[in-house]
């Protein structure tokens, strides 16, 4: 008798211990309400999130969870300008090299960013930018390739001063322009040769920023190489995603000091010590992004209603299941994102929420036995119009993953709905 009484209760506890994981997606049933809001939180409009999702340091990429910032990337087209008798710019073959190293440049620059030099002394951390350059074509033309040629003897020029200045002027972006929706037109311009004749005039590398383009110059007549070119396209780049210059005004970021603005640290007795390395400044390196300015180019990338978000590759409509975020610890997600595969919040794991999140075409947020998720006033949703599946609820025995609400938290898009 005392054997068979183990032998039962020997069952009973593998039983106990292997009881069948159940899967369902959530439903109101499920949410925990009663968690109290934080003192100090002020509710806007429902999905809105909260101050932080407004504050441009909660954009900083975390070097713990990088994964949990996907790399932007941002969509170019080039446009290069040369006279009708093709002798003020690249030939077509020598061009498209030209522009194809001069991206490889740019991108070898944002994957290698460097130590700030200002203030001296600083210890200011090195961050990735979480953001890359990629030629964009013209997606129903297998022939073309993203670099266009334009011959055109009143446009092909970039005059920085004078009375035929026109850095500032669209014409050649409004008649040349492609894709202007969703691409970033880049336009490399020849100096005038009248300018350059001037010994006033300078002819130097410059470029502006003309909301949906670039102009770019100095590239050919002035033999700027793709190496040094790229710093051009760094900077104007960052005008366009929401930053200034950092010598002359307050550019909102505590750790980019203003300074005397040296091109290096030769140019004038007080340039020993404080010429810049920042690429939003003029000098001879344009190699160091600080973290407050990664912050705010992500912040502007991550708006829905700013422009030049539609400049982006948008990788976060379509599931990518190599990109599946999964979280082990305690993690508060303090800006905007656009996720590009599933989520999952294993057991021990705690994900808050405060703002919005895009999930991707298909894909679910699953919460493990013993995982918790707070969503805290924000918005879940698909940002390209599509649908994602859910939250999916597991439960083990007694142990079940758990979804806590704070305020008004808003679930669109999905599937699966409460």
């Amino acid at each position: 008798m005392p054997k068979i009484l183990f032998f039962v209760l020997l069952l009973l506890f593998v039983n106990a211990c292997n009881q069948p994981l159940k899967k369902w997606f959530l439903t109101t049933g499920d949410v925990v309400n009663k968690e109290k809001i934080d003192s100090d939180s002020r509710f806007r409009k429902p999905g809105r999130g909260r101050e932080c999702c407004r504050d441009k340091l909660s954009y900083i990429p975390d070097t713990n969870y990088l994964e949990h910032a996907p790399v932007k990337i941002i969509r170019l087209n080039f446009h290069i300008m040369n006279a009708a008798d093709s002798s003020q710019n690249f030939r077509e073959k020598e061009g498209v090299k030209y522009v194809k190293s001069l991206l490889g440049e740019a991108n070898k620059r944002l994957l290698n960013n460097h130590k700030m030099k200002l203030p001296p002394g600083n210890q200011t951390p090195v961050l990735p930018p979480r953001y890359r350059f990629q030629l964009t074509p013209k997606p129903d033309d297998a022939q073309d390739d993203g670099v266009y040629f334009h011959y055109d003897d009143s446009l092909y020029y970039y005059v920085v001063k004078g009375k035929n200045q026109n850095n500032y002027s669209r014409g050649v972006i409004q008649k040349y322009g492609i894709q202007l929706d969703t691409v970033l037109n880049v336009f490399l311009m020849p100096h005038h040769p009248d300018s350059l004749a001037s010994p006033t005039y300078g002819g130097y590398g410059a470029g502006i920023a003309l909301w949906n383009a670039v102009k770019l110059t100095g590239a050919y007549k002035k033999n700027i190489g793709p190496w040094d070119m790229q710093k051009y396209l760094n900077h104007e780049t960052g005008h366009i995603y929401g930053l200034t210059h950092t010598w002359k005004y307050n550019d909102g970021c505590e750790d980019t000091p203003t300074h005397p603005n040296c091109f290096n640290n030769k140019t004038r007795p007080e340039c020993d010590s404080l010429a810049s390395n920042n690429f939003m400044d003029y000098n001879v390196y344009q190699n160091a992004w600080s973290p407050c300015q990664i912050g705010k180019i992500q912040y502007n990338m991550s708006r829905e209603k700013i422009e030049d978000r539609k400049f982006l590759k948008p990788n976060w409509c379509m599931l990518h299941d190599e990109r599946h975020i999964i979280i082990r610890d305690s993690v508060h997600w303090k800006s905007m994102k656009d996720l590009e595969g599933n989520l999952t919040i294993e057991d021990g794991g705690i994900l808050k929420i405060s703002c919005r999140v895009s999930l991707p075409k298909g894909a679910k947020i699953t919460i493990k036995p013993g995982g918790k998720l707070i969503l805290d006033n924000c918005k879940l949703h698909n940002a390209c119009g599509d649908k994602w599946q859910g939250i999916e609820i597991q439960k083990e025995g007694k142990r079940k993953g758990k979804v806590v609400f704070w305020g008004l938290p808003l679930l669109e898009d999905m599937l699966n709905q409460l």
